[in-house]
């Protein structure tokens, strides 16, 4: 039996998911803060105790949030364990994004909680611990952000994308590891600011009304941008794949991977398709 929820009872559902998402930062930091070991997944990742700890507690949470609702976690995933999500509504978990700048001790990771149906994120919530914001979104209520002090939660406010402008472009790029496939696509805006930033919080740039645009052109899982993804959509962007479509999920269940995507503040604002070179 197909499960059903709606915005509102998403709504009435977040401080709970909050609390959970808050309760994943808290184990995660406690980790960062100690002399943690680092492993290698079978893809050659970094995976810490941390990525483990952070999906146990949320996974617990949901349980008991959501208990007819499937969770596809990261670590799970990677330990062979996917539910069956053919209902077209699960979670999306991802404990840690940004594992490797977790490892090198910088800030810029993430505790990522979506909600997929029927392929599209309806909901999301992202936490950047180290950095004391938190990010959620629901399509059709809102997007807001708050401040965070371990697991007090200040200062929440509602965000909005904002509208491009074309001389004062701010595009999330990586100042390193530049493809040259991405570097054409620069190109079509040589006037633009570029800001590097790890993880998740990519999107949450562009949700904040702080960037515009973030051209992704390299593999990532469907669980590194389902909660961002949501954030961004209910914010008032959009995240599409070349030829315009909209990014879904559940697309390849044995891999979970995405293809190169573009996501934009201004959904109105028209710019060349990521394959482009000219």
């Amino acid at each position: 039996m197909k499960t059903m929820i709606d915005s509102k009872s998403l709504l009435a559902l977040a401080p709970q998911i909050i609390e959970a998402t808050l309760a994943a930062g808290k184990v995660i930091m406690d980790v960062f803060n100690t002399d943690f070991e680092v492993f290698g997944k079978a893809d050659q990742s970094p995976v810490t105790e941390a990525d483990r700890r952070g999906e146990d507690v949320i996974t617990a949470a949901l349980k008991v949030i959501a208990p007819d609702i499937p969770i596809v976690g990261e670590e799970a995933k990677s330990d062979g364990h996917c539910p069956d999500i053919s209902g077209g509504l699960f979670w999306l978990v991802d404990p840690l994004d940004g594992t490797k700048e977790f490892v090198k001790k910088g800030s810029d990771f993430t505790v990522n909680i979506g909600l997929i149906k029927d392929g599209i994120p309806i909901a999301g919530f992202v936490l950047a611990p180290a950095l004391g914001a938190l990010y959620w979104g629901i399509t059709g209520e809102g997007a807001w952000i708050a401040d965070v002090d371990g697991e007090i939660v200040s200062n929440q406010r509602p965000m909005s994308t904002r509208k491009a402008d074309p001389e004062n472009l701010v595009i999330v790029a990586s100042k390193s590891h530049r493809s040259a496939e991405l570097e054409a696509w620069l190109a079509h805006f040589p006037t633009a600011d570029h800001v590097s930033i790890g993880s998740s919080l990519k999107l949450c740039l562009l949700a904040t009304g702080e960037a515009d645009l973030y051209p992704r052109l390299g593999p990532t899982c469907e669980w590194d941008t389902a909660a961002a993804h949501a954030v961004l959509l209910a914010a008032g962007g959009s995240v599409e794949v070349n030829g315009g479509g909209p990014l879904v999920y559940a697309k390849d269940l044995t891999t979970f991977l995405n293809p190169w995507f573009l996501c934009r503040a201004d959904t109105d604002f028209t710019v060349p398709a990521l394959t482009s070179t000219a």
